[in-house]
């Protein structure tokens, strides 16, 4: 049994605009995987269906097994973490300690073990530093690593980040990609939705293009990059090292830069 299980959601709001239609796919415990289309494709309001932000007009959702319907959107959020877009959405705490701390307080979390969760969480993702600054005091960029932090303190199954790369410099895109690794490692699913196709080249397995409400593709991240129809019907750029070994005729697909240098030494 898959860790995630969407089966068949739609969602339409109020005046009757359809966001996501008859979509489904399935998440695996330590598995990373990145969700592109343009805006507008459906990728965050099918995200949102994951914890109960939103709820879908038709079908369901699985989490172990089990129906988010079962649950209120605070219970969900136990089980999965969202970092949203705009870091200032959540953040509201004075200091980075309490508001990394404020989600386990809220589940009651004992003081011993809420306190090796900060500590886990702010080493991870580089906050240990500025634990008693004010979030609003730090850049955008580090912001969002506040957040992030406090997801993975709540240790919930399945983290999903939402844009996490807007805005970062090559250090914070670094810290990123080990997050990923980290926390996969740990056997948490991760869900990214990213407009950074270099990114997601360099960091992903498997992508799910979204377009028009619906899911186009799925599958393995250097498969559906270098098919050129699918990304160019979902307005994606392909990846530097796909449109690069497409043009000098290598047939291996393959989004490793040194594999493509290879290539050009024995062959160009």
């Amino acid at each position: 049994m898959a860790l995630v299980e969407v089966k068949n959601i739609s969602f339409k709001y109020p005046n009757g605009y359809l966001a996501v239609d008859d979509v489904s796919f399935s998440i695996e415990a330590g598995e990373n995987i990145a969700i592109i289309g343009q805006n507008g494709a459906g990728k965050t309001t099918t995200v949102k269906m994951l914890n109960g932000l939103t709820r879908p007009c038709s079908g369901d959702v699985l989490i172990n097994g089990e129906s988010t319907k079962k649950y209120t959107t605070a219970q969900m959020a136990r089980r999965v973490g969202y970092v949203f877009q705009n870091p200032d959405d959540q953040i509201f705490n004075a200091t980075v300690y309490k508001e990394i701390e404020y989600g386990l307080k809220k589940m009651k979390v004992p003081e011993e073990e809420r306190e090796r969760r900060i500590k886990d969480a702010a080493e991870l993702t580089g906050m240990d530093k500025y634990l008693e600054e004010n979030p609003y005091d730090l850049p955008l960029s580090i912001r969002k690593f506040v957040t992030i932090a406090s997801v993975i303190a709540s240790d919930c199954d399945v983290m999903i980040f939402d844009e996490p790369t807007a805005g970062q410099d090559l250090d914070g895109l670094e810290r990123l990609s080990q997050l990923n690794c980290i926390l996969t490692g740990r056997g948490k699913a991760i869900v990214t939705i990213t407009h950074d196709m270099e990114f997601v080249a360099d960091n992903y397995n498997r992508v799910i293009v979204m377009c028009q409400k619906k899911i186009l593709a799925d599958g393995k991240t250097e498969e559906v990059f270098f098919e050129k129809e699918i990304m160019d019907r979902a307005m994606l750029k392909q990846p530097a090292v796909v449109r690069i070994a497409t043009k000098l005729g290598m047939t291996k697909h393959t989004l490793d830069v040194k594999e493509l240098a290879q290539y050009i030494r024995e062959n160009i």
